[in-house]
């Protein structure tokens, strides 16, 4: 068991994005296309972060082209190269599946003023 930790311990990320649940973020994918490797954007709202250490994923959601797209990111995964908090959402719950239901303005978060 022991051997096991030491190996996640070593693949965790140093600095760890400090994002929550209903800020909106634009996650930096590193996409490989054949030979070529390029960065891509998505942009959209985190609905839920999930487990703890080596296995902690988030879930952000956005609107495209009126259909709306979920995506699931491992925080510490070397394909995300990183996470831009664009704002803060104002927010009491820990996960935000009732926005899946919401359409246009009811599907905003309001945004946190500190």
């Amino acid at each position: 068991m022991e051997i096991i930790r030491a190996i996640e311990a070593e693949q965790l990320k140093k600095e760890v994005p400090q994002f929550r649940i209903g800020d909106t973020v634009k996650v930096h994918i590193r996409i490989k296309e054949g030979t070529r490797e390029r960065i891509q954007i998505f942009e959209g709202i985190v609905l839920k972060r999930q487990n703890g250490g080596i296995r902690e994923t988030f879930t952000v959601r956005r609107v495209a082209y009126g259909v709306g797209v979920e995506k699931t990111f491992p925080v510490h995964s070397p394909v995300v190269e990183k996470v831009e908090v664009v704002r803060r959402g104002k927010v009491r719950r820990a996960k935000l599946f009732y926005l899946r239901e919401r359409v246009g303005k009811a599907a905003k978060v309001k945004e946190l003023i500190r």
